[in-house]
């Protein structure tokens, strides 16, 4: 059975209301140490405003710290459902270049999945399946996982990302870690 994206979310999720402003966006990424925050309006997902667009969208275009994230956050809203299998919704994330999804289920919040919670299931996984291989048939090669996707480090976009240092780097910034 393919593994959900249920099964790697990561809750709770934070919110910030549309007519809220940077500062405030600013300041509850602070409290809760995330990097992003989806934006709702009433109980509904728009939109979402990341660490990123703070810096890109404000500071770096010497906008003030009063502007609503409406006017910043990443919209129309990409979404993933928790029944999805984690290969559909890791595509979905490297076909539209994005690092994180909201998990949406009956129209409702219920969870935030990106591709760091992808990749702390994969040494787990593959530590399954290297157990299951070797008691079915012998020994099995278990190659470094990669993906596709944006390097966490340079985002810049690249098809052979590896998990260093708990992100997803590509080889150019893989080789600047090396002594």
């Amino acid at each position: 059975m393919p593994m959900t994206v249920k099964d790697v979310m990561s809750k709770p999720v934070y919110t910030i209301d549309a007519n809220k402003t940077a500062k405030d966006a600013a300041e509850l990424m602070k409290k809760t140490r995330k990097g992003s925050l989806i934006v709702v309006k009433g109980n509904h997902p728009i939109g979402i405003v990341t660490a990123d667009d703070l810096v890109y969208k404000i500071v770096s275009e010497n906008k003030k710290a009063s502007a609503k994230i409406k006017d910043i956050a990443s919209a129309p809203l990409i979404v993933a459902n928790p029944n999805e299998s984690v290969s559909d919704i890791s595509r979905k994330m490297r076909q539209n270049r994005v690092k994180r999804l909201p998990v949406v289920d009956n129209g409702k919040l219920v969870g935030i999945v990106s591709f760091t919670d992808i990749a702390t299931m994969v040494p787990d996984f593959a530590d399954f399946l290297e157990e299951r291989m070797n008691m079915d048939t012998g020994e099995m090669q278990i190659r470094e996982p990669s993906t596709s996707g944006i390097c966490d480090n340079c985002d810049k976009y690249s098809d052979n990302l590896v998990m260093a240092n708990d992100q997803w780097l590509c080889e150019d910034c893989r080789e600047e870690l090396k002594p």
